[in-house]
């Protein structure tokens, strides 16, 4: 890249003397000579031409080349096409070339010839203030300017802000234009590198939508875009708008492009080619857990009485858990635990539940992910998801006590909540806790088992009327004014009591 560079004021080209103590530093400091990389504007090439003379009679051997590869014009005046920021592509091509030590006049030489392979076109939303002046040129609301330049000068069309596709075809038209003398010739089948210049205020996102655009726009010319780069490389201040730089290259035009440098700004781009990439794969066609059909066994009915119990339940809840939820949230915890429940009661019309609890279990944490919604249906996704493999091939009461354990522990490693937070965990893990006694308890205990985990289970929702929130939406709000117990608590104890009336005989068979 360069070795050096000089400063003017802003909008203005540097004055001869600080060029030639540039000239002088380089060649004092061992250059064996220097190449000036100006670009066309009348105070630049009268400036940096002045200083060349200067550097030459105290024997410099330094050179310059002028880069103008504007497209805006159709017909430029005689000052020529200006410099943009294809000027980018001449610093990288004649450093690259420089640092293989080839003579100056050679990297003139080639340089000159890239130059006229170089094409840029500049569009804006809005224009840009010199420091402590007015904007350098008014645009209304809902217009871009085309063909600007890169010291705050209007372009040369105004039209309706259009879609990025749309914007971005309406500029490489133009650069393409051959009946425009300042067009660059492009055909299909030429490959190019394309850089997508941030004139200083677009976000991350628009660059990328529009950088996106300009590969689909060449590409479906038939152009390969052997390279791209995205980013800042010549602003124009505040300027919220971009540039299209295009430069046609062969085998060594990429060979000098693609070589290493150290300068801190220069994208670490890869050196394949753009174009025949698939950038996106299709996801495998996955069914969805709750779409298999599973085979029924002893434990589908019983299943099926507790599931419709829970959904009823809830559906009851469903106004009093959004009142809960108005002190502490946006008031939707009961419709969103009804909007489960109806997807449940939905699914189980017609429908014989799989004989294997841990089928059942993936399969609700499916149909709660896809239907559910918000952070509750993750949490309650998440419970299922890692409840059902110690359920896969085992009912008995060991293995539901694994199960619940396992949900619960995933849902606080996940959702970094613990007891005492004021959350759903507050009535979940003392009703676990207690359901960890089934491991050791006869089956005929079981219900005694489940009973006494409910009870636990209302103990702690009603415990959160006293707790400070600390985790979910609720920890934003001073907890003077949370006195009711947390919805997802209560609705948890509630669908904790409504399993234990629907089975009442039992949790597994004997």
């Amino acid at each position: 890249m360069l070795s050096g560079a000089v400063a003017g004021g802003v909008f203005a080209s540097p004055p001869p003397a600080s060029i030639l103590a540039a000239i002088l530093s380089l060649w004092q400091g061992g250059a064996a000579g220097v190449l000036l990389v100006v670009k066309n504007y009348t105070g630049d090439r009268l400036n940096f031409g002045l200083a060349a003379e200067q550097a030459r009679c105290q024997g410099v051997p330094v050179n310059m080349v002028i880069v103008a590869d504007d497209c805006a014009f159709n017909q430029p005046s005689k000052a020529g096409r200006r410099g943009l920021c294809g000027t980018v592509f001449v610093h990288k091509l004649a450093g690259a070339m420089a640092e293989e030590g080839l003579p100056l006049e050679t990297i003139v030489s080639r340089v000159n010839e890239a130059a006229k392979d170089i094409g840029t076109l500049g569009v804006s939303l809005s224009p840009c203030s010199v420091p402590g002046s007015l904007p350098s040129f008014q645009l209304p609301p809902g217009e871009m300017e085309l063909g600007l330049g890169i010291h705050g000068e209007p372009g040369i069309k105004r039209s309706k802000v259009a879609p990025a596709d749309e914007v971005v075809k309406t500029m490489i038209d133009h650069m393409s234009d051959p009946s425009s003398q300042s067009h660059l010739a492009i055909k299909s089948g030429d490959h190019v590198v394309l850089c997508v210049n941030n004139l200083g205020a677009l976000s991350c996102l628009e660059m990328a939508v529009v950088t996106k655009a300009a590969i689909s726009c060449l590409e479906d010319r038939a152009i390969v875009v052997a390279r791209v780069m995205s980013g800042s490389f010549m602003t124009s201040l505040e300027m919220a708008g971009m540039s299209l730089s295009v430069m046609k290259a062969d085998k060594e035009i990429l060979r000098l492009f693609d070589a290493k440098t150290s300068a801190p700004a220069w994208p670490n781009l890869s050196c394949e080619p753009v174009s025949g990439r698939k950038w996106s794969v299709e996801p495998p066609q996955l069914i969805a857990s709750h779409e298999i059909t599973h085979r029924p066994g002893p434990l589908s009915d019983v299943m099926q009485k507790a599931l419709q119990g829970v959904c009823e339940a809830l559906l009851q809840l469903q106004e009093e858990l959004n009142m809960l939820d108005r002190a502490a949230g946006d008031g939707d915890c009961g419709n969103t635990h009804a909007c489960a429940a109806k997807a449940i009661q939905e699914w189980l019309q017609g429908r014989k539940l799989p004989g294997c609890p841990g089928q059942l279990m993936t399969a609700l944490a499916s149909l709660v992910q896809e239907k559910m919604g918000g952070s509750s249906g993750a949490l309650y996704s998440i419970f299922l998801t890692a409840a059902a493999l110690p359920l896969l091939g085992q009912d008995d009461p060991a293995a539901w006590a694994t199960a619940v354990h396992a949900g619960t522990e995933a849902m606080k490693r996940y959702g970094g909540a613990e007891p005492g937070d004021r959350t759903m965990l507050d009535a979940l893990c003392p009703a676990v806790e207690e359901l960890q006694r089934l491991s050791s308890s006869p089956p005929t205990g079981a219900m005694a088992v489940l009973q006494a985990a409910v009870e636990r289970a209302k103990a702690g929702a009603d415990s959160t009327r006293s707790l400070s929130a600390k985790a979910g939406r609720a920890s934003y709000i001073a907890s003077e004014h949370l006195t009711q117990p947390d919805p997802g608590a209560v609705a948890v104890a509630a669908i904790l009591q409504a399993v234990l009336e629907a089975l009442g005989g039992g949790l597994a068979p004997e």
